[in-house]
């Protein structure tokens, strides 16, 4: 980058300067965009000149405020399709917006880095908003103070291994409803309802990289019907690979009996409740100090 190259050639009156974008999707997949009727290299990535992307006026402020703008484009078989944008395979990806010489694509600057927010789509094209790396401050922060886990089964807070034998299987489609619900002839090895809450990812097909929450997983036999809360939102076939790992619905016996894990627990499962809050002594009920709780560490 020479960005003291383009200050000087915008300083001249003469300009040849064009816009370039850069998508960094979470699947790792990179794509890049310009509104120069050629592509360009901008940063080591191809910014291809067809895609028909533009972008509104950027608003940048100082302080904390958010800064923000909208892109704009064509649905593209090439570019970005309409089945990426349903499946949600850009949504959160990482936007970066660059000011750039197009008869020297190496002196550019970078005007904005941020994410996709919120993307519609209408009439063959959509238009997502961009935010900036100021809207992660508007997230609430820190843990909740509750009897359930906190903590996702696998990440560094749990610290249990998912890949440990028995509670996670790859496996291959075999019958697919709607992209939401799986029925297998033969899954026995694992309890009903084991893979309740868990993880249902695939590893391959149109659908490949999309993840699920498991709602149901029922037993019959070695039948198995295993159930999403939502479509999966891209074509799923039999004979598509995937990875299943059991669920966890957060409550200390399960971290306990299930996992082994009960030490990592980041729950409270002593909290009292709203009943017992807002309880008051009674003359017929007998006060006797004891413990009001059963043990769950133990």
């Amino acid at each position: 980058m020479s960005s003291e190259a383009l200050y000087a050639h915008l300083q001249s009156g003469a300009t040849t300067v064009c816009r370039a974008w850069t998508v960094v999707r979470r699947d790792g997949t990179v794509m890049g965009f310009t509104d120069h009727d050629r592509d360009l290299v901008v940063d080591g990535v191809i910014c291809r000149a067809d895609s028909g992307m533009t972008a509104r006026a950027l608003q940048q402020t100082t302080g904390l405020s958010v800064d923000n703008s909208e892109a704009v484009g064509a649905l593209s078989d090439e570019a970005i399709t309409e089945a990426d944008l349903v499946a949600g395979r850009f949504d959160g990806a990482e936007v970066r917006s660059f000011l750039v010489n197009w008869q020297d694509s190496r002196d550019w600057v970078e005007q904005f880095r941020g994410s996709f927010g919120e993307i519609t789509r209408a009439g063959g094209g959509f238009r997502a908003e961009l935010r900036g790396l100021s809207e992660a401050l508007n997230r609430p922060q820190g843990f909740a103070y509750q009897p359930g886990c906190s903590a996702v089964l696998g990440d560094g807070r749990c610290r249990f291994s998912t890949d440990a034998a028995g509670y996670s299987v790859a496996r291959v489609v075999e019958e697919v409803e709607d992209g939401r619900i799986f029925g297998f002839a033969s899954f026995a090895g694992f309890d009903d309802r084991w893979f309740e809450h868990g993880r249902f990812e695939m590893t391959s097909g149109m659908a490949i990289g999309l993840v699920g929450v498991v709602k149901n997983d029922r037993l019959t036999g070695e039948k198995r019907r295993i159930e999403l809360w939502q479509s999966l939102n891209a074509p799923v076939a039999a004979g598509d690979s995937f990875r299943i790992v059991a669920g966890c619905d957060k409550k200390p016996a399960t971290c306990r009996e299930k996992f082994s894990n009960f030490l990592n627990f980041r729950g409270f499962p002593h909290v009292p409740g709203e009943d017992w809050l807002a309880s008051y002594p009674v003359p017929d009920r007998p006060s006797r100090g004891g413990a009001r709780l059963p043990s769950v560490g133990g």
